[in-house]
């Protein structure tokens, strides 16, 4: 279909999201966070205490963090807001991509930013051939893929375990930078395999995105006493998983208050996302994005030990 009194013409099964003010102000503050990423990374290179490769080394792990919880973030967007079918399942690009960015399509947005992640990742990789930076590397590409497979979840073409997986990779890659920039020299690998908190959150991270898949593009979950079929079923194991992140991280409360307390507030915000969706299951709005965002803050308090 095409956009009324418009040139740019879309895909004939694209699905237009939904627009309103609140999205227009997350949109703001996405792009105040990536000017804010660019100025720390600069910042970050400039007076880190070694000079020349080191110096750029650091301020583009900087830079790939905030641009990877950006991205994260602009996930949210496009799901809570309707947007996931916006560019149909035609993938990386459209001939019109550029425009569509500048018109505030936030999937030409995700898809931009993404390709920035890649370039970052690719960058790191050659100044600085370390393990890190090729896990990063290895997992942005295989996460880009899953993103193109995401599409046909939406599309109803694919299985949801695509989606859960490319929301699980798209974390995995934010916390190897993270882990690179404030642990240097510690293998990302050994890093996660050893904490165990975050095996818990990563399993609910998972299961969340399945849920999104497996109830498909714009169909509600249903309220339910008694689950039935897999969408429901699905979301019950994924309640189950977040308890288990409140019992895992209630029990190393020593070491992760933040993020205990944290958890438990999420456990408040995931109630209204499922009631969100039962309401507007096409776009249930910005709750989705402040779920997504208390994850990235609770896993940023685990692996730096916030207290």
């Amino acid at each position: 279909m095409s956009e009324t009194g418009s040139s740019v013409v879309r895909e004939p099964h694209a699905t237009l999201g939904h627009r309103s003010p609140i999205l227009r102000v997350i949109g703001i503050a996405i792009s105040a966070w990536l000017l804010l990423a660019v100025v720390a990374g600069a910042w970050a290179g400039l007076t880190a205490p070694a000079s020349g490769t080191a110096a750029l080394v650091q301020g583009l792990t900087v830079a790939e963090v905030l641009f990877a919880v950006a991205l994260i973030l602009l996930g949210s967007i496009v799901e809570g807001f309707g947007w996931g079918l916006s560019l149909g399942t035609r993938w990386p690009y459209t001939r019109n991509i550029v425009t569509l960015l500048l018109r505030g399509d936030p999937e030409a947005a995700h898809r931009m930013l993404a390709t920035m992640v890649g370039l970052v990742a690719l960058a790191l990789a050659i100044l600085h051939p370390v393990e890190s930076s090729f896990v990063g590397l290895g997992l942005v590409i295989v996460t880009a893929l899953f993103g193109m497979g995401t599409l046909y979840v939406l599309a109803g073409r694919a299985p949801a375990v695509v989606h859960g997986t490319h929301g699980l990779l798209a974390y995995l890659v934010f916390l190897d930078y993270l882990v690179a920039l404030h642990l240097p020299g510690v293998s990302f690998p050994i890093y996660l395999e050893a904490t165990g908190a975050l095996h818990a959150v990563l399993l609910a991270l998972f299961l969340g995105g399945m849920v999104t898949g497996q109830r498909g593009f714009g169909k509600a979950i249903e309220a339910f006493v008694r689950p039935k079929g897999a969408a429901q079923w699905i979301f019950i194991l994924h309640g189950l998983a977040a308890l288990l992140v409140i019992g895992t991280l209630g029990w190393m409360e020593a070491l992760y208050p933040v993020a205990f307390v944290l958890a438990l507030v999420q456990a408040a915000v995931g109630f209204f996302v499922f009631h969100a969706v039962n309401l507007k299951p096409r776009h249930p709005g910005a709750l989705v994005v402040f779920h997504q965002a208390m994850v990235l803050l609770i896993t940023s308090a685990i692996v730096l030990q916030w207290h």
